[in-house]
């Protein structure tokens, strides 16, 4: 997704932003006001520059763990009535943001919006609070113009909203009237669980068939003998922040697993770039599905699309035979 310019109204809006949310980063510099953000997260990493600015939140996980470490790790934050990150709250008031934007989509995986809002009440000049929740994919786009009003660049918005929808057109007319394979999304392997939210959408604007997730609820939980049971024949594997690198190794050693229900494809994605976070690139990743399942219709994307290999399952069943 390119970035627009630097807004040029400075005189309207707010000019001091805080974000702590990577989604929102991503749609503040793609609305060409990255020359506003003061603050970010430390998970936000895109665009490059965001990674130069002061960070205020960081990680409440120990480092270290896999995949049902970090699950447990979670679950029990959650039950304590806190999240998996820590506030910087003597560097956000050094900061003097006019506006800070966050979420309350998760409640484990960014700083309570609860927080963030009394902590705001009590900041010097009273910034104000933008919480970015969205559901689903249109949502997303909603964020789009909700964002760009409050910074009054409307017509950044607009033009945003209007380059997304343009590539969501072009991905439906190349897979019109093509054969919908059957998809499983896989967004946890230990627990498993299934994407949500916007992710069935996007794989049924890309041609497919969602098996499991259901557009705009959470994500769900499943094992894989349930995936095996319905026959996918793509199975996508998207575990949440992690880029396709590492979701290829979280899925080799679950090889035989993945592959048991005689799909034709496995493949590992880019997750936090490209699915978990509700933003700009979510068209990127439609693009690339759409690839992914109809690749003579759709040509290959930029993003790595890693394929998890068959021959695990082939060495471990010859093993028992």
């Amino acid at each position: 997704m390119e970035h627009l310019p630097p807004a040029r109204l400075k005189t309207r809006g707010p000019r001091r932003i805080v974000s702590l949310v990577p989604h929102a980063t991503e749609l503040l510099f793609a609305l060409g006001l990255g020359d506003r953000v003061v603050g970010v997260s430390h998970e936000c990493d895109h665009p490059a520059a965001a990674r130069d600015l002061p960070q205020v939140t960081s990680s409440a996980l120990p480092a270290g763990l896999d995949a049902a470490g970090i699950d447990a790790a979670v679950r029990q934050l959650a039950a304590a009535g806190g999240g998996s990150n820590r506030l910087d709250v003597d560097l956000l008031e050094r900061l003097r943001p006019d506006l800070v934007v966050t979420q309350a989509l998760c409640t484990v995986c960014a700083v309570s919006h609860d927080e963030v809002v009394a902590l705001c009440r009590e900041m010097p000049g009273t910034p104000e609070v933008l919480a970015l929740d969205p559901h689903t994919f249109g949502e997303t786009l909603e964020d789009v113009a909700a964002v760009a009003a409050v910074c009054h660049v409307p017509d950044a918005g607009a033009a945003l909203r209007r380059a997304i929808g343009t590539r969501v057109d072009r991905v439906r007319v190349a897979v019109r009237g093509a054969d919908r394979p059957r998809v499983a999304a896989v967004e946890w392997f230990d627990p498993v669980y299934v994407a949500g939210h916007w992710t069935p959408q996007l794989i049924e604007l890309a041609g497919g068939t969602d098996l499991l997730g259901l557009p705009g609820e959470r994500s769900a939980r499943t094992t894989f003998e349930e995936l095996a049971l319905l026959r996918p024949e793509v199975v996508v594997c998207m575990p949440c922040g992690y880029d396709a690198e590492r979701s290829l190794a979280e899925a080799v050693p679950r090889a035989e697993r993945l592959w048991e229900g005689g799909p034709r494809r496995v493949v590992a994605v880019d997750a936090s770039g490209l699915f978990a976070r509700p933003g700009p690139r979510l068209v990127d990743g439609l693009e690339l599905l759409a690839h992914v399942l109809h690749p003579d219709r759709v040509p290959a994307p930029a993003a790595d699309v890693l394929d998890v290999p068959r021959a695990a399952t082939s060495r471990r069943r010859a093993a028992r035979a």
